[in-house]
């Protein structure tokens, strides 16, 4: 069987902020070093979870930098998309000449493309690369649902899209994907709570928010399904559960952010228009983490 690009734990990286504002490399490069040590298979910078579209272009690239510095031989997944054309082009620009292993590019959001605009803007942005691209769904951010049929079309007519990172939620659509899929296509989870149920149903990975926080719990949990050790895989998301309901009780990354400054690993400082953690989700954070780790 043609073996995946991506498959395992990977893990969308916050951005640790400074409390004025700028963003924190030196936390940035800790942040990467514990993935590392964590056993985590591929690591995906500047996507949603790490406030992208409140970075400058000049942010990016060192943000970029410094996770290539650390990451060693861990494939890099940066996101690329916006809803302009141009500017995802651009930000692809910006970022090839670091070899990149794949690009993370998610449905376009608050245009609502139709099915035949998705795919047309994705085999237009496939078409500007070489590098391998990795289908972002995630309609409760974007606005709109990229179907089972369009994304099947989509592997089977352009051969630099080679996976999806699926946020519908929708295990039924998931199911549909696995079951359709060419061989060789990764499909990750976009949802920690839903890693287990879609990679029972075939699904290669995930792409974590909880690994920020629990790098190798995730990691153990995802390496136990690989492995078919269901029993384990079980008990570990049970374990997780309550961290990976408690990561999207305000927007993403909030409560990640929160969790990380109560461990000790960075301020948790967000970028407008986000604003930080309540002191509800501070005391939730609080609680999960110490029945985690008891």
């Amino acid at each position: 069987m043609e073996q995946t690009l991506l498959h395992g734990c990977g893990t969308a990286l916050v951005t640790p902020f400074l409390p004025d504002g700028g963003v924190d490399y030196t936390a940035y490069a800790r942040l990467v070093d514990r993935q590392v040590r964590s056993g985590v298979h591929f690591l995906v910078p500047l996507a949603t979870t790490g406030e992208t579209p409140a970075l400058s272009q000049e942010e990016k690239v060192e943000i970029y930098k410094v996770v290539k510095k650390h990451a060693g031989k861990l494939p890099l997944v940066p996101g690329v998309g916006v809803n302009c054309m141009a500017d995802t082009l651009a930000n692809i620009r910006l970022l090839e000449p670091f070899n990149p292993d794949a690009f993370l590019v998610v449905v376009p959001y608050y245009n609502k493309p139709t099915q035949r605009g998705q795919y047309e803007y994705f085999k237009a942005v496939a078409a500007s690369t070489d590098v391998p691209i990795i289908v972002y769904n995630v309609p409760g951010r974007t606005g709109a649902n990229m179907l089972p049929d369009t994304l099947i079309s989509l592997a089977n007519d352009v051969k630099n899209i080679v996976g999806v990172k699926e946020a519908s939620g929708n295990y039924s659509q998931v199911s549909e994907i696995v079951r359709r899929a060419p061989e060789g296509f990764s499909v990750l989870s976009g949802d920690d709570d839903m890693t287990l149920a879609f990679m029972a149903t075939g699904a290669h990975g995930v792409v974590s928010v909880a690994s920020n926080i629990a790098p190798a719990e995730v990691v153990a949990m995802v390496e136990a399904l690989m492995a078919d050790d269901m029993p384990k895989a079980r008990e570990l998301h049970h374990k997780l559960f309550p961290l990976f309901k408690a990561c999207f009780v305000e927007s993403n990354p909030i409560p990640a952010k929160a969790a990380l400054n109560i461990l000790g690993e960075m301020y948790d400082t967000v970028r407008l228009p986000l604003a930080n953690a309540s002191q509800q989700t501070r005391d939730l954070m609080s609680k999960v983490l110490v029945d985690l780790w008891k």
